[in-house]
Parts: C-alpha cells; sequence; structure tokens
C-alpha cells in the first residue's frame, strides 16, 4: 500500500513539473540557450564581495546551499535562515527593456525588432547573473529579487507583460537599493535631459548602472536612396526625402552627437555605456556586460561591443 501511494506521488510530482517546464516562457528558455554558451566563456568565481562584514539574514530558499544556514539563528526563530554578508545581500540586478513603439522597427537589414533584441539581451543577462549565484529581478516589477528559477520566470513574464514600458522610452524612476546593479536596454533616443534626470537619480541613490543602446543596423547607416518617406512611430509626422543619400552625412553628425552626450552623462556617474546592433550575434555584448556587473571589469569606460 505504501509503495503504490510513493508511486502516485511521484506521478503527481512529474506531471506538476511537466506542466511547469511546458509553462516555460519561450523568452526564458530563448535565454537560457543563449546563457549556456556565454558562460562557457565566463571564468567561475567564487567570493564573498568588497568585504566580509554581515548583512543580514535571509530566509532559506530552494538552491541555497545546506552550509550557508545559521542553524543557532534558525533554532531561535523557528525558520531557516541564510547569512547574507554585505556584497551577497547589496549585490542585486534589475533589468529593463523598452518596449516603446520605436522599438518595434525592423530593416530588411535585420531579423528581428530592436523590442525583441532588447528583451532577449536583459532576460539573458538576468539568466547568467543567477548562474553566478546572484539575485535578480526586472525593475518595476512587484517580484521580489531571487537567485532560483521562479524568479528568472517573473522576469521573463514582466519583460513582456509590463503595461507601463508600452510607450515608455525610458523606465520609471522607483527607489531601488543601495549599491544594487541596473542594466537599462533602449534605443535611448529620448532627449539627453529626460535621460540625465532618470540616471541622476539612479546614481544618487549609490546605484550602479549600464545602458546597452540597441540599434538597427539601418538606423547607423542610413542606407536609402532616391525619393524615401520616413514616417515617425508615434504620431502622424512625416518627411519625404527627394534624395534620401544626402540625408547620410548630417544624421550620422547628429547620432554621433547624441552617442556622446550619452557617454559622457555616464561616464560622469560612474556608469557604462554600450552599443549593439541587431544584424550582430548577442553573445559579445552579453559577455562584456555580465563581466561589468559581476566585477571582472573594473573598466568603467564607454565601450562598442557587438
Amino acid at each position: 500500500m505504501e509503495t503504490r501511494t510513493q508511486l502516485h506521488r511521484a506521478d503527481a510530482l512529474r506531471y506538476r513539473g511537466q506542466l511547469l517546464g511546458a509553462a516555460l516562457p519561450p523568452l526564458l528558455v530563448a535565454a537560457d540557450r543563449i546563457a549556456v554558451s556565454v558562460i562557457q566563456g565566463v571564468h567561475g568565481r567564487r567570493r564573498a564581495g568588497p568585504g566580509e562584514d554581515f548583512w543580514q539574514y535571509r530566509q532559506y530558499s530552494f538552491g541555497d546551499a545546506a552550509n550557508r544556514i545559521d542553524w543557532r539563528k534558525s533554532a531561535r526563530s523557528e525558520r531557516m535562515l541564510i547569512r547574507e554578508n554585505e556584497w551577497a545581500a547589496s549585490n542585486t540586478l534589475y533589468v529593463w527593456a523598452s518596449r516603446a513603439p520605436g522599438m518595434s522597427f525592423r530593416s530588411s537589414l535585420a531579423s528581428v525588432t530592436k523590442r525583441d533584441r532588447a528583451t532577449l539581451i536583459a532576460m539573458a543577462l538576468a539568466a547568467l547573473a543567477v548562474r553566478g549565484g546572484e539575485r535578480v529581478t526586472a525593475l518595476g516589477s512587484p517580484h521580489p529579487p531571487g537567485h532560483t528559477r521562479m524568479a528568472l520566470t517573473n522576469v521573463a513574464e514582466w519583460l513582456q507583460a509590463d503595461p507601463a514600458r508600452a510607450n515608455a522610452d525610458l523606465p520609471k524612476a522607483v527607489r531601488l537599493p543601495r549599491y544594487a546593479t541596473c542594466v537599462l536596454v533602449s534605443d535611448f533616443f529620448s532627449s539627453i535631459p529626460e535621460t540625465t534626470k532618470l540616471l541622476t537619480g539612479f546614481a544618487a541613490e549609490g546605484v550602479r548602472g549600464h545602458l546597452l543602446q540597441v540599434v538597427d543596423p539601418a538606423e547607423e547607416s542610413l542606407p536609402y536612396v532616391g525619393r524615401t518617406e520616413f514616417i515617425e512611430f508615434v504620431g502622424e509626422e512625416r518627411l519625404i526625402a527627394g534624395r534620401a543619400e544626402t540625408l547620410k552625412e548630417p544624421y550620422a553628425r547628429r547620432l554621433a552627437l547624441h552617442r556622446e552626450a550619452l557617454k559622457d552623462l555616464t561616464r560622469k556617474l560612474g556608469w557604462s555605456f554600450t552599443t549593439h546592433r541587431t544584424d550582430r550575434p548577442p553573445h559579445s555584448v552579453l559577455l562584456s556586460l555580465y563581466g561589468l556587473i559581476s566585477g571582472r571589469q573594473s573598466d568603467r569606460r564607454p565601450r562598442v561591443a557587438g
């Protein structure tokens, strides 16, 4: 009788596991695939962080190593408690990817939209962070940071469903824990004053951050010739150019000035700035970003990767 009951329980557990696996967001599956290939280029690290000072206790969760449990404290509180040092508590990653209308752009030079690539990179970065033992959540999400599979599922669902990002070039200003890390992924074609206000607020709270500008190759090269109509994604503004090729040089200058302003802003705040084109694989830029958030690259100078 006992054996039959155990079999029923095993079958039930297996069935729940299959349901959970089937329900995983496709975004999480794709991000996992990329994370596995990228992680091979990252050497493992074992470090407690900037210091060994005690920070706080938190409740044990599935995936925590048993040797991190403070048994004496747990016995007094009747809960399994993990002792966290300063770095472990503060090194939390917040990811955000824009879903603004302009991010849906895809030229014939690329196979994916800026929105899809931005969301995939943010998700893959979260997966890499969890594999490195760090806690993650999506910026603005109601879900607390975590370092388990469920935390990644929450990030994936929020990145695809967050209504606040539907028309947002930039995230809303929110209060983040001091020493947290924030990665924002967008085309960052918003005005410099808007971006400055947002990032200055984060930096004033002691938040470290990284901007990843995702662009379509056509937005860099402006490959159009002859009579071309340019249509604004939001609004009804249209521009008809008789000879689009004549716009190439002034457009390139304006884009360069905008990027230089973003680089200058992030440099002053101690953040980083990276660009990525959607006609290139995401692996290189992911490796670069993960190196930054995990402390492998102390160089905060703006860079271009992938």
